[in-house]
């Protein structure tokens, strides 16, 4: 039987394939993080209180500036994972040998690949939400820059897509802002969740030495170790399933927006006009200047549901326990947070070059979109409400002198048109951009303290 040789035996070359699947790809990613991980494994291993040592302190130092050599030939291109390593961590392993002889057959001691690739994907998802989280704040502020910039311009909201009531375009983008803000919500509690660290599990059962997990822990950067052994080897999976159900969440909203955006500069709305230059014409149809980047984020919305389905489906039926099932957890949530982190920065750049026509928007007020505010004056003068609400109704050609501009400048209570808190929004935006820069370099920090790099 034809068999190829890997560092952990000898394998049949399709079950290698099959098993390896996109990991050498996928991996890649994960360079930096499979080497910042074992920086801080071999820092504690230096330090274990056992003679002789596993690792001298001395030799701890060599592998730290062996790593560093790695990461940087990695960015440079220099760096591969062969399908004999079968993953990042063996060919990591594989190049220390190559450079540091038997210290670097020395590095796994105590770890299993269970606790190394998820200690590798939580590193790597924590960077992914620094930048993610930065994203969010940066669309959000385009939107709410939008809407102070257009603050009182009358625009008819709707509710089942009919005329409803009088708003502003200010409201709009501002509600959507924060709808997306909100999302961070969901984000932090995934934040909260990846920030332990499962390293020091091993397969899931402990090891027969005295490891430290909280040095690890700190030297990472991590809030806390995952405590309980077995159940740091569950967690994978859970940890990824609970990021893209975040992420499915931010996309709706992002869906959402995207979808008004096609509405509201179609032709026969003609409220807002496109950028041109994030459009896309016709092969047949020489006028034609299509949303098709709005229309994919609808699509790719679908995609990161789906992304997210597929991860819990995964774990529904698993037993307790590392299972190769979870290898496949890894691709889905990379690919939920390209997209998601992709659409973020179109759609941003699509709010800041997009126009307003308030002729247009002013032309959509037909009579009946006064009837609630007139009304509501009846009331205030005096009237009950099923009988004003009557005579309203019964008479709507009487609201066709009602001035748009007078209706929004009526609005004065917190969040309506003339009501919106421009500080509010400034101060949430300025406090999540302070956070995530402030995560941003601790994280950094740490990374630098390791690889001195």
């Amino acid at each position: 039987m034809k068999t190829e040789k890997t560092i952990t035996g000898d394998v049949d070359p399709d079950v290698l394939d099959y098993t390896v699947g996109d990991d050498p790809v996928l991996d890649m990613d994960l360079v930096k993080w499979d080497c910042l991980g074992t920086a801080a494994h071999v820092t504690m291993l230096s330090e274990m209180p056992i003679t002789p040592p596993v690792v001298t302190k001395e030799e701890a130092a060599r592998v730290r500036a062996a790593l560093a050599q790695v990461v940087a030939s990695a960015q440079a291109g220099g760096f591969t994972i062969e399908e004999s390593d079968q993953d990042v961590h063996m060919a990591v392993e594989r190049r220390l040998t190559e450079t540091l002889g038997d210290l670097g057959k020395k590095i796994h001691t105590g770890r299993s690949r269970n606790d190394q690739v998820a200690v590798d994907v939580r590193l790597h998802i924590k960077d992914q939400l620094h930048g993610l989280e930065g994203e969010v704040a940066a669309l959000a502020r385009a939107l709410v820059a939008f809407g102070r910039a257009h603050d009182r311009v009358p625009m008819v909201g709707r509710t089942h897509l009919q005329p409803a009531m009088p708003s502003s375009v200010g409201s709009w983008a501002t509600g959507h802002a924060e709808m997306i803000l909100d999302q961070t919500a969901n984000l932090e509690a995934a934040y909260q969740l990846n920030d332990l660290c499962p390293l020091g599990s091993a397969a899931g059962y402990g090891v027969p030495l005295p490891l430290d997990r909280k040095r690890t822990s700190d030297l990472l950067g991590f809030a806390r170790p995952l405590h309980n052994v077995f159940g740091a080897s569950m967690a994978r999976g859970e940890d990824e399933a609970a990021l893209l159900s975040a992420l499915a969440q931010l996309m709706a909203a992002l869906s959402r927006l995207a979808e008004d955006m096609i509405l509201f500069s179609m032709p026969e709305f003609g409220y807002f006009t496109l950028p041109r230059a994030y459009c896309t014409g016709s092969s047949i149809m020489p006028q034609k200047y299509n949303p098709d980047v709005l229309e994919l984020v609808r699509s790719k919305t679908a995609q990161v549901l789906g992304l997210a389905t597929a991860a819990l489906s995964l774990l529904h039926a698993m037993p307790g326990g590392y299972n190769r099932d979870l290898q496949d957890c890894k691709g889905l949530y990379m690919k939920g947070l390209s997209i998601t982190r992709t659409t973020l920065r179109i759609l941003a750049k699509f709010v800041a070059g997009m126009g307003v026509d308030e002729a247009r928007l002013r032309a959509g007020f037909i009579p009946g979109v006064f009837a609630t505010d007139v009304a509501l004056r009846k009331v205030a003068a005096g009237t009950p409400w099923r009988e004003a609400y009557h005579q309203v109704r019964d008479n709507l050609e009487a609201l066709s002198a009602e001035d748009p501009d007078a209706a929004v400048a009526a609005k004065t209570h917190a969040g309506a048109a003339a009501g919106l808190d421009w500080d509010l929004y400034e101060t949430r935006i300025s406090e999540l951009e302070r956070l995530v820069a402030r995560r941003s370099q601790d994280f950094e920090s740490k990374r630098k303290e390791l690889l001195q790099s």
